[in-house]
C-alpha cells in the first residue's frame, strides 16, 4: 500500500527544491513538513559563499515551523533533491537528511512526544523511502537527556 502522505510531502518538497539557492554545490534540496493539523510547511536549502553558514532545507522548514510556534506539531517530513540542471532538479536516488538535520528532527520529535516519519524521495519522484527519526538517529541525544520533556 502506497503511503499517500509521503507522496504528498515529496511533491511539496520537489516544488520547494525549485527555490533552492545552491549556486556553489548546484545541488537543490526541498523539504516539506506535515504538522498535526494537516498544515504543510516547506523549505529549500540556502547556501552561502561562506559554506559553513549554509542552511539545509530541513532546517529551513523546521525553523519556519518554529517561528510560527509549531515546532512541537511536526508529524512527518518529506525530503528530496538532486543536481540542478538545465531542465530543473535531476536525480533518481533518494535524498536523506544529513546528521545535523537528523539531530534537529530528533529535537522536534522529543519536544512533540512522537517519532517523526521521514519520507526520503528522489528528485524525479520515482523512489520514496519511509523511515522514522529514531531509525535514522539511534541513541540520539536530546531534550530528554537534559531533563526537558515536550
Amino acid at each position: 500500500m502506497e503511503d499517500v502522505a509521503g507522496r504528498v510531502l515529496i511533491d511539496h518538497a520537489r516544488e520547494a527544491a525549485r527555490n533552492a539557492h545552491a549556486p556553489y554545490s548546484r545541488f537543490g534540496v526541498g523539504a516539506a513538513l506535515l504538522l498535526a493539523d494537516g498544515t504543510i510547511v516547506a523549505g529549500a536549502n540556502f547556501e552561502n559563499a561562506s559554506y559553513g553558514l549554509s542552511l539545509c532545507a530541513e532546517t529551513v522548514a523546521l525553523a519556519t515551523a518554529n517561528a510560527a510556534g509549531r515546532f512541537r506539531d511536526v508529524v512527518a517530513i518529506g525530503v528530496t533533491g538532486g543536481m540542478i540542471g538545465p531542465d530543473g532538479i535531476m536525480g533518481d536516488a533518494p535524498v536523506r537528511p544529513c546528521g545535523r538535520c537528523r539531530q534537529i528532527l530528533n529535537e522536534a520529535a522529543q519536544m512533540g512526544g512522537r517519532d517523526i516519519v521521514v519520507h526520503c524521495g528522489s528528485a524525479d519522484g520515482t523512489v520514496v523511502e519511509r523511515h522514522l527519526v529514531s531509525e535514522l538517529l539511534p541513541f540520539a541525544f536530546g531534550p530528554a537527556d537534559l531533563g526537558i520533556s515536550g
